[in-house]
């Protein structure tokens, strides 16, 4: 089991729960724990991420077949038709009959002075996770393109006080007359940073030496594999979207790659805004497909 974010605990407690024998390995980074909480996971809204994954790795380390080692995997391979083979960081080998990928992504974002320090707070990237904490407020919306107009547009549940920032990007007739029509504002200019004491946001600058006050940023991020263990496991990855730019790992209803044993969850095997509720769904089906995989005889 590679990677104990989300999808990983939740296929490792899966796989525990049929007494599989689980190697879980934990790199510690899950992307969003960054975040200030978690907004839309039932159980846990609003929560610290934090307590979230203390409890979930609580859960699944009580389970006797669960070996749950911090560390990274440094290579894997398939060994032969029925066997992979990986190296943990420490030198480490360790051979499964299945493998289940559930890394997480990696999130890039423009590179904006002041954003990163505000990334999971004041900016972020998902209005269903982080809209409630910033509705009725000024939001601006940090995007170019189909996918600026359609974030903008779909933010005004939570506010009527949006602006789209191009960041330098022209918009086209039409795209300007949807925003018209949606009440939305735009503003073309090249951003220059972001202004406001901590995470904390009170507006955003422009390379004019103008500024906009909002006090929340939706931004456009682009989703990456964090390595090329998927690729050398002989998975599948999807083409990049126009919408969404993720290279997933291409895999069926129960996190199946299509290569026999090796399964994939979490944000790294979605074509589609990723979330924890959909991460916690993810593995448990991985988890359950990769405990059918290795029951005896099949």
């Amino acid at each position: 089991m590679i990677g104990a974010g989300a999808a990983g605990l939740s296929a490792g407690l899966t796989l525990a729960r049929a007494r599989r024998s689980t190697l879980l390995v934990d790199a510690g980074r899950p992307s969003n724990l960054v975040a200030t909480g978690l907004g839309g996971l039932l159980g846990y809204d609003r929560r610290p991420p934090s307590e979230f994954y203390d409890t979930a790795r609580a859960e699944v380390a009580a389970y006797p077949s669960v070996d749950l080692w911090a560390g990274d995997i440094v290579r894997a391979a398939r060994h032969d038709d029925s066997t992979y083979a990986v190296t943990l960081a420490d030198g480490r080998r360790e051979t499964a009959r299945t493998v289940v990928l559930a890394p997480g992504m990696d999130y890039r974002f423009p590179d904006v002075p002041g954003l990163a320090e505000r990334w999971g707070s004041a900016a972020f990237h998902c209005p269903f996770c982080h809209g409630w904490e910033v509705r009725d407020q000024s939001l601006g919306v940090l995007a170019a393109g189909p996918v600026g107009v359609h974030g903008a547009l779909n933010l005004r549940a939570w506010s009527d006080r949006i602006t789209l920032l191009t960041n330098g990007a022209e918009l086209t007739a039409e795209q300007r007359g949807l925003l018209t029509v949606g009440g939305v504002g735009w503003d073309q200019r090249p951003v220059a940073g972001l202004i406001g004491p901590g995470a904390g946001l009170q507006a955003v600058a422009f390379t004019d030496g103008a500024d906009l006050a909002v006090t929340a940023l939706l931004v456009k991020s682009t989703l990456y594999q964090r390595s090329t263990l998927a690729r050398d496991l002989g998975a599948t990855l999807t083409a990049p979207d126009e919408m969404l730019s993720v290279q997933a790992i291409t895999v069926d209803a129960m996190g199946r790659t299509g290569i026999p044993g090796l399964f994939a969850a979490g944000d790294a095997a979605t074509a589609v805004p990723p979330s924890m509720a959909a991460a916690v769904a993810s593995g448990h089906l991985a988890g359950a497909g990769a405990a059918v995989h290795t029951a005896a005889g099949y």
